[in-house]
């Protein structure tokens, strides 16, 4: 797997893709918006990654909030029909919106105008589906993992099993969620499937993808946006993502209560949900902050001491890359992306380990003169590899390797 994941991961980035290359038509379509927070924000690079490399021709959407791509250009489905179904509970909702959008994509590579199609995850297999057809090649954009996360799975889940017996409007309904066949079948129509990670690219070698199809394009940062600030007089370590156990938050507060540190704060950034609730009210204390939702996390990265992120399992998670941005030393695990270099820009730790994550906290706190120096080896790996110029790169390149796929020409 070693020499797999290496002709994966090391694209040359000095280098532009030959415009002989790459498409000269190409559709890009997203379930989410363009521009905004979270997804919204990843979808609008992914288009702007097509405009820089010359080739958009159009994107499909569900509103536009931004002004980097011309207005020509976008297609917003914001007044979609499938909003009469916004009463439904959300995971049926959103199954439906990915549906419209495939339908609608199809429909534009039907026309004849593309020569290349950039789809997500569970937002396109019927436009997967036509492209093959007509012989287009297209592009995957994975947002986190291989669906079986790297197990050996069922074809189909128990429950999506059940959901298929059922007759009548409520079975339709149920299926609207993106299945675990669907996701498979567009894993084996793509050409090119989008990893973000090296932990991203494990799971699909370990599912059997040929590394071929694999092309490594991590997430980007703006270095100009997110600077470095002067350090708190006491140690405030940050947090920022919606609080729920998958990103460790409970373990996080299991861990902060373990230390009980003398004049140090542990800030949350996010909103709150359900299943951490016990958790914080088990670790009520005065060193922790609840911050909420913030459309403006920059100035918390910019107050901080330090970051932790001890997620189980991302794609490439935009915070670690922020924060490194803002020189800001990082306690993660490698389940949430490859900023982090344990030991030079922070310390990585075992997904579900409260006790790692103990000791982390603990050295950090012990060792304050070694965090600037780990912060701004953050920074500087940041601007060598992981600004979102980087991104549109690596974009580019998986562009002109589903190009030559397609036609035959690589392997």
């Amino acid at each position: 797997m070693a020499a797999a994941l290496d002709s994966i991961l090391n694209p040359d980035l000095r280098s532009t893709p030959d415009p002989a290359c790459l498409p000269q038509s190409l559709l890009y379509a997203t379930s989410a918006r363009l521009g905004g927070t979270g997804l919204d924000t990843t979808s609008l690079h992914g288009a702007t990654a097509a405009e820089e490399c010359g080739v958009l021709a159009k994107v499909l959407c569900y509103g536009n909030n931004q002004k980097r791509i011309p207005s020509l250009k976008v297609r917003s489905l914001a007044a979609h029909p499938v909003r009469l179904l916004s009463f439904l509970e959300s995971q049926k909702y959103y199954g439906a919106k990915k549906r419209y959008v495939a339908w609608q994509a199809a429909r534009e590579l039907e026309s004849g105008r593309f020569d290349c199609f950039h789809g997500w995850s569970e937002d396109c297999l019927r436009a997967l589906f036509v492209a093959r057809q007509r012989g287009i090649p297209t592009v995957l954009d994975i947002p986190t993992w291989h669906r079986n996360k790297g197990r050996d799975k069922s074809f189909e889940t128990k429950s999506e099993r059940e959901a298929r017996t059922r007759k009548g409007w409520r079975a339709k309904i149920g299926q609207l969620p993106s299945s675990r066949q669907r996701t498979m079948l567009e894993y084996d129509l793509a050409d090119v499937i989008l990893v973000a990670s090296e932990r991203a690219a494990e799971t699909f070698l370990d599912a059997g993808i040929d590394p071929r199809r694999l092309a490594y394009v991590a997430r980007g940062v703006d270095v100009e946006h997110y600077q470095p600030a002067t350090a708190p007089d006491h140690f405030r370590l940050l947090f920022v993502g919606a609080l729920i156990k998958r990103k460790g938050v409970h373990l996080l507060l299991e861990a902060w209560k373990k230390l009980a540190l003398r004049n140090a704060e542990l800030v949350l950034v996010g909103q709150v949900h359900d299943e951490v609730k016990d958790a914080l009210r088990d670790c009520k204390t005065d060193s922790v902050t609840l911050a909420g939702f913030s459309s403006n996390v920059r100035q918390h990265f910019m107050q901080a001491s330090a970051f932790v992120f001890p997620s189980e399992c991302e794609g490439s998670a935009k915070v670690c890359y922020e924060a490194a941005a803002c020189a800001l030393p990082q306690i993660t695990t490698r389940e949430a992306g490859d900023v982090v270099v344990h030991k030079s820009n922070g310390l990585l730790i075992p997904p579900n380990d409260a006790n790692a994550l103990a000791e982390a906290i603990q050295y950090f706190y012990d060792h304050p003169e070694q965090l600037p120096a780990m912060g701004q080896a953050g920074r500087d790996r940041v601007k060598q590899q992981f600004t979102w110029q980087h991104y549109y790169r690596r974009v580019g390149h998986a562009y002109a390797h589903a190009t030559g796929r397609a036609a035959g020409a690589l392997g």
